[in-house]
């Protein structure tokens, strides 16, 4: 097992590299949980995620024969990045394959850091054989996301950053994917203070590791689907899972709704843009899965903040239907001049803020001469959305249902 003695010298090792990221208290989650929840944002972390802590310190830890070689990777995301930019701190050659159909933003950002970048496979466990045979054709050192024991060294000191700004915790929430990240950090708080309690999240549509800690064995998945891409690994590590058993002493899956309404929360309660992954820790405090540490002092883990823009717009448009701000109504009106009108003046009288209107006449559902109208409006809670329907229905726009 990893010595605790291998995660302080990686701390000094990536200290000019990384970035010491804030722990801080967060009011509004601690007011709701009746915990005292702090936050460490590694989403604030260089390459938006802590992949650079692990990535670095292996990379460092290699003999100048081995960098001069090079190194490889397989990664879609943070990884790829931590990769890219520990290599190019080294100035050495650096390549990293990625499945073919990763979005053109993801290639560019390993890019921006001198990468090699290669596409190559359907999804990442086809990269990831890939990207084994070349580092073997090419002479080149691979770099495992998580199996591997400089890498978890490098993500341990997530641990000790933590337990520099409060001494005094009594449970840290980490996220789960590979575990790597977990396997570092709680064998670091477990050597330095075995009361805290290591409390692993997972999403629920990747839960190899989950249910290899809860049967105490690895079994794999055939499949993963969730928006937390960040941990959406298929296969169980054995490795993580050693160090899981020895020191986790809870796994706890959250689904996509919860994550989804994690981020929402993040972002407009902390001001924070958190990924799907970063968020799981937050998810399982708002849905009532750690009710037990009411009144404890909980560090969170804030994981990565590398958000897909296009994922968020529609977690923060189905979020804004979910609180009423935002409600979608088709009615049928009469095909002639002023029904619209006349329809869009009683929203205005209601202060419904129109954001979207849509006008079809050719529907073969429709009568002819009728037409159905469908707005999006900006609302004000349930109350006024309650109003916004009794006055529709009143006027003759909707029927009982």
């Amino acid at each position: 097992m990893l010595d605790i003695k291998k995660i302080y010298e990686a701390k000094e090792r990536i200290k000019d590299v990384v970035v010491d990221t804030p722990l801080s208290l967060a009011p509004h989650l601690s007011e709701l949980s009746g915990s005292k929840i702090y936050l460490k944002k590694e989403n604030l972390q260089v390459t938006g995620a802590f992949k650079i802590r692990g990535a670095y310190n292996k990379i460092a830890s290699l003999s100048h024969e081995q960098r001069a070689c090079g190194v490889v990777a397989a990664s879609a995301g943070n990884h790829a990045q931590g990769v890219a930019l520990s290599a190019s701190k080294f100035h050495i050659r650096a390549v990293i394959i990625m499945p073919e159909s990763t979005p053109l933003t993801k290639v560019n950002g390993v890019k921006h850091y001198g990468a090699e970048v290669i596409l190559a496979g359907a999804n990442y466990d086809e990269a990831y054989a890939y990207a084994l045979s070349y580092a073997k054709e090419n002479s080149l050192t691979f770099v495992h996301p998580f199996e591997d024991e400089d890498v978890i060294a490098g993500q341990g000191t997530v641990a000790l950053d933590i337990l520099e700004k409060c001494t005094d915790l009594d449970a840290v929430v980490i996220p789960v994917g590979g575990g790597g990240l977990i396997a570092g950090m709680a064998h670091a708080l477990k050597s330095i203070n075995s009361k805290i309690e290591v409390i692993g999240v997972s999403a629920k549509g990747a839960p190899a590791l989950k249910n290899s800690y809860d049967l105490g064995r690895a079994v794999d998945t055939t499949s993963v689907r969730t928006i937390a891409d960040g941990i959406a690994v298929r296969d169980t590590s054995e490795v993580t899972l050693k160090y899981m058993l020895e020191s986790v002493d809870r796994f706890i899956g959250v689904d996509d709704e919860e994550i989804a309404s994690a981020i929402l929360f993040l972002l407009e309660k902390q001001k924070l843009v958190v990924e799907g992954a970063g968020a799981v820790g937050v998810a399982a405090l708002l849905h009532n899965k750690l009710t037990h540490l009411k009144g404890k002092r909980v560090a969170i883990v804030l994981s990565g903040g590398n958000m897909d823009v296009t994922l968020l717009s529609v977690i923060i448009e189905k979020g804004l239907l979910k609180s009423h701000r935002k409600m979608k109504i088709t009615v049928t009106l009469v095909d002639k001049p002023g029904s619209l009108m006349r329809f869009t003046e009683i929203l205005q009288e209601l202060n419904a803020n129109i954001v979207h209107i849509a006008y079809d006449r050719t529907s073969i559902s429709l009568d002819y001469g009728d037409a159905n109208v469908t707005v999006h409006m900006e609302t004000k809670g349930e109350e006024h959305q309650r109003e916004i329907r009794e006055t529709l229905k009143s006027e003759g726009y909707l029927r009982d249902q």
